[in-house]
């Protein structure tokens, strides 16, 4: 029943694209996007991504808000670096460990990491769970332990949203290949 709920989503999102690019609600733009999205999914099937955990949706709330508040943080001071006096700002590759278990939830930690201004991963290290995050302006202790601290708090919110102990099934060897 999931897997067909599944489908049925990508189906409708794709017809959407289809709509959205047209630009034009119409009886053709839908069923043309619905024959363009079923050839899509039938011709380019995605694999299957293993869902190990349960979506908390409070928890999942939480960190939408925070990472919308870091988002509005980092613009403002990624604007004031640009325009203030003075020497640029510090730079700096940094590793940061993750204590994530899902390859999933690891790539929606690198896109929240990505989208923040002021730091983007360049590379992942997928079996040590390290990433390597080039960040402006670390160049007081104060900035360094803000940016840990910001690491720190999107992957507890991401644990919490989706990867509670209790709720925690490791997929088998086998899904995952």
């Amino acid at each position: 029943m999931r897997w067909i709920a599944l489908r049925v989503w990508l189906l409708c999102w794709l017809m959407l694209v289809w709509i959205l690019l047209w630009g034009d609600v119409s009886a053709a733009n839908i069923v043309s996007g619905l024959a363009v999205a079923s050839v899509i999914t039938l011709l380019l099937p995605l694999p299957a991504v293993p869902v190990e955990g349960r979506v908390h949706p409070l928890s999942l709330l939480r960190l939408i808000i925070q990472v919308t508040y870091y988002l509005a943080l980092s613009s403002v001071q990624v604007a004031w670096l640009a325009i203030r006096p003075g020497p640029p700002p510090v730079n700096a590759v940094l590793r940061v460990h993750l204590g994530l278990k899902s390859d999933l939830v690891l790539a929606l930690a690198v896109n929240i990491f990505n989208l923040i201004p002021g730091s983007i991963v360049l590379e992942i290290d997928q079996v040590r769970r390290m990433l390597y995050m080039h960040v402006i302006d670390v160049g007081s202790e104060r900035t360094l332990n803000r940016f840990y601290r910001q690491v720190a708090v999107v992957e507890r919110l991401l644990v919490a949203a989706f990867e509670r102990d209790e709720d925690w099934r490791p997929a088998a060897k086998a899904e995952r290949a």
